[in-house]
């Protein structure tokens, strides 16, 4: 079986996960101060001079500004939220969406002009988790914006088996079976294949993979080692399959 295929993804895409909010104070002025949640939020937009960039840090966020989908594309891994406009003048803001969807979870709210039926719904299909449209109340965005992120911190039950084919993960004891066989793996090994088990499907990055399996501390020769390891303890390289240029994901045998 191939080990390799092509991709058309940016290698810089990566799979983001929300990180947990820091309590801040609330407005500054003659308001009583109230407990309020501070994101990191990516507002991309055709303004250089976006004041939604300024009315969020006001409200004790932490905004980063861009006017261009492709610095949207390099910039969101590390935020929160994405406030996108579908009106950029590099890239079309659908296109942006669909991109940043396809390897992450980051919540993504459109904010634009486009008023259609239409144009929401290919924005939701877009994957989108909301669509804002101008003008709009800032006290209605800054509510959705809540919303958003409220289902995005949610957690469900975890999962304590994964199965795919022949493969089996108990995530509590740690053990792997394939093909009815326990398979022995290191601790590093394991917290890898779950980690690409757990998103079937979804390429995952190798700079995601350093982050969040080994801490950001090692080179990416680290993974491709494991990723080998990892294929032979297997009995298949056919589990693990390369995305040149991104990364890997969790394949069929």
């Amino acid at each position: 079986m191939s080990q390799t295929m092509t991709a058309q993804v940016l290698p810089e895409l990566q799979i983001s996960v929300p990180q947990p909010a820091r309590p801040v104070q609330g407005l500054s002025g003659t308001a009583p101060a109230v407990t309020a949640t501070a994101w990191r939020i990516l507002v991309v937009g055709p303004d250089n001079g976006d004041p939604l960039v300024t009315q969020l840090r006001r409200h004790g966020h932490e905004p980063v500004g861009v006017t261009q989908g492709s610095a949207a594309l390099q910039a969101y891994a590390d935020v929160d939220l994405v406030l996108l406009a579908l009106e950029l003048p590099d890239l079309d803001g659908l296109e942006v969406c669909r991109a940043i969807r396809s390897v992450s979870r980051v919540p993504v709210i459109v904010v634009t002009a486009r008023q259609s039926e239409l144009d929401c719904v290919l924005g939701l299909q877009a994957g989108a988790d909301d669509y804002v449209t101008k003008p709009y109340g800032l006290r209605e965005l800054m509510a959705r914006i809540e919303a958003v992120m409220r289902r995005a911190q949610w957690q469900p039950t975890a999962v304590e088996e994964i199965r795919h084919d022949s493969l089996r993960i108990d995530v509590n004891s740690r053990r792997v079976v394939v093909d009815g066989t326990e398979v022995a793996l290191t601790r590093k090994e394991f917290d890898l294949l779950c980690l690409l088990a757990s998103h079937p499907g979804t390429v995952i990055p190798r700079k995601q993979l350093l982050k969040q399996v080994w801490g950001d501390s090692w080179s990416r020769r680290t993974v491709d080692t494991h990723v080998s390891s990892l294929r032979g303890k297997l009995g298949d390289s056919g589990w693990i399959v390369t995305v040149r240029g991104v990364g890997f994901k969790l394949g069929h045998c």
